[in-house]
């Protein structure tokens, strides 16, 4: 069994480490608050819902306290890259864990590392035809796939998780499906590493008098939101996660279901106790949303290695994220692994769609073109 790498015993010291409060502006270190929120926080029967808003020019706390009984009632409003532009949210009446395995659709596109860039995501979404002009879903029952770091370093990640919240609810409304599997960024930021977030949260989190943490933990709806999702998941015939498959993990035989049944028991876990007999696999760099060796490092992949992990989870292609590797989406060890992480922020947006039994990168204007291979 692996050892607990260096960077788990990291996250496990930075989780304990306290943000110091701080009076509501400006923030401690000086970093000027900005237009954010909603945020949905629990205690006891009661719910707190606060947005960090502009009024007069200036900018201050609002909150908004009600009872848990009448959850169905909140209609939460949520800003946009656009000018005066917001949607709204509706809390869903229950947060239910995804299975692992999926019947693949017909359509199904796939997005991943847009860590925070709204316009990006929203672009790509809307150019196509994921979602209209004012955000609702209309991919019919097509899929909607994303593979991880869709947190940290951009200014608009707390939009750009209520539109993938509010999204799940519209797609399974219509006979789709959004499926959000979780990268290294989305369990640093519930396990207490937040060395890539944006220094505007912090202070957003010192401004509400809490820990950066507690926005992602169980006592925050989008904390219990993201404790639902998986590492990995098989849609039909493709097998999806952040980082990849590595030779040990191929090893280990791990069933999907076990992976991410496992996995989630440990993502708010600060205490480095991992009594399972995978949960050092499934937390180094090994794991489904740490690996690389598909694109560089020593030992590289082997097509070997390729075919044995799509024979293992019955699988005809890998689709990961968490490495790039071009500006744009690229494939393979014989087209048999996609990668579609790319510079969403330096305008090189892509992602992968599949139509029936082809495939195809495309842009934020709906145009399909050839998947390249890198070998």
């Amino acid at each position: 069994m692996l050892k607990i790498l260096t960077i788990i015993i990291a996250t496990v010291l930075l989780a304990w480490i306290k943000i110091p409060s701080a009076k509501q502006q400006p923030p401690a270190d000086g970093t000027p608050l900005t237009i954010d929120g909603p945020y949905v926080l629990y205690k006891g029967d009661s719910i707190l819902v606060q947005y960090i808003d502009s009024a007069n020019g200036q900018l201050s706390l609002r909150s908004k306290h009600l009872e848990q009984s009448k959850k169905d009632q909140l209609q939460l409003e949520v800003q946009t890259d656009e000018a005066g532009k917001t949607f709204k949210v509706k809390l869903q009446p229950t947060l239910n864990i995804q299975k692992s395995s999926y019947n693949k659709p017909k359509k199904m596109l796939v997005v991943s590392d847009i860590e925070g860039e709204f316009s990006a995501f929203r672009k790509l979404l809307q150019g196509n035809a994921v979602i209209d002009a004012n955000y609702q879903w209309i991919f019919g029952d097509g899929h909607l796939v994303l593979v991880g770091d869709f947190v940290d370093r951009g200014t608009m990640v707390t939009e750009v998780l209520w539109l993938i919240y509010s999204l799940e609810s519209q797609a399974e409304a219509a006979g789709g499906k959004v499926h959000y599997i979780l990268g290294n960024h989305e369990i640093m930021n519930m396990n207490g590493d937040h060395h890539y977030v944006h220094p505007r949260y912090i202070a957003h989190a010192d401004s509400m008098h809490i820990s950066y943490l507690k926005l992602f933990s169980q006592q925050a709806e989008l904390g219990r939101w993201l404790a639902t999702k998986n590492i990995t998941e098989r849609i039909g015939n493709v097998l999806f996660a952040h980082g990849g498959f590595s030779p040990y993990m191929n090893d280990a035989q791990i069933p999907l279901k076990a992976i991410n049944d496992t996995a989630r028991i440990y993502y708010s876990d600060t205490s480095s106790r991992f009594p399972s007999v995978y949960s050092e696999l499934l937390f180094s760099d090994e794991s489904p949303f740490w690996y690389r060796g598909y694109y560089y490092g020593k030992p590289r992949a082997t097509q070997s290695q390729v075919d044995s992990t799509l024979n293992i989870y019955d699988c005809k292609y890998i689709v990961t994220g968490h490495t790039v590797i071009a500006n744009e989406v690229v494939s393979a060890y014989k087209g048999r692994v996609i990668d579609i992480d790319v510079h969403h922020k330096e305008g090189h947006s892509e992602a992968l769609l599949f139509d029936g039994a082809k495939s195809y990168r495309v842009n934020a204007k709906g145009e399909q073109m050839t998947i390249t291979s890198m070998h």
